[in-house]
């Protein structure tokens, strides 16, 4: 195959919305990674992450007691700390080690926009996975601007770069048209997928569930590909 030919090959696009705060968005982002790795089509599938906030009321000066918050809108603890050890097994078994006992609950947004910044250098994935291990295993501030800074650092990009970035707001618009866009489709929980912009899958689903999405998108582009 030549190089024009390869670079005709159609592209599948997954858009992920999801929250660096949400435990189960770390989850479906390392089973999506993983389906995408086997699938045969893997240099040919881009994904787009999202925005959305799931508390985007929370200071981003300060940690929030996250059991205090969780008693005042009426969940209990029990049932929070029972999710809790049913995804660390899950996420054990994805690779990943939640340490929910460190984790610093505070406002993403800067975390969301660090992202946009990131995947417009090409390194969205990365950032993506830094910013879930920092909160989720690392009990990282996510909201501190020398932390998203160093972080960025270790996404591969410029740590000057990404402090300017949080410091000066940039890609706060496109935070807010990824969560008005998740509005307008009705999205009111995540992670949330689209495949091809019209296949949907929510929550952390099995990896053979992305598996069957991956295959299902493909096979739709590959017949609109042989009838034109």
């Amino acid at each position: 195959m030549n190089e024009a030919q390869q670079n005709s090959r159609p592209v599948l696009t997954v858009e992920v919305w999801s929250d660096i705060m949400c435990p189960f968005c770390y989850l479906g982002h390392s089973l999506l990674q993983q389906a995408i790795t086997d699938s045969p089509y893997a240099d040919r599938i881009s994904v787009r992450h999202r925005s959305f906030l799931l508390m985007p009321d929370l200071p981003a000066d300060h940690p929030t007691d996250l059991e205090s918050l969780m008693r005042e809108r009426g969940v209990p603890i029990e049932q929070m700390q029972a999710g809790r050890r049913e995804l660390a097994t899950r996420g054990a078994e994805a690779g990943i080690a939640y340490d929910f006992e460190n984790v610093v609950t505070i406002n993403t947004r800067s975390a969301h926009r660090i992202i946009h910044y990131a995947a417009a250098h090409g390194a969205g994935d990365a950032m993506v996975e830094t910013l879930f291990r920092a909160h989720f295993t690392e009990g990282r501030d996510v909201a501190d601007v020398a932390v998203l800074a160093e972080l960025a650092g270790k996404a591969g990009l410029s740590e000057t770069d990404a402090r300017a970035v949080v410091e000066a707001t940039d890609y706060d618009d496109d935070v807010t048209d990824d969560i008005a866009r998740a509005r307008s489709l009705g999205i009111q929980g995540v992670p949330y997928f689209l495949f091809d912009g019209r296949l949907a899958l929510s929550g952390a689903q099995p990896k053979a569930a992305f598996e069957r999405a991956l295959a299902s998108a493909w096979q739709t582009i590959d017949d609109a590909s042989v009838l034109s």
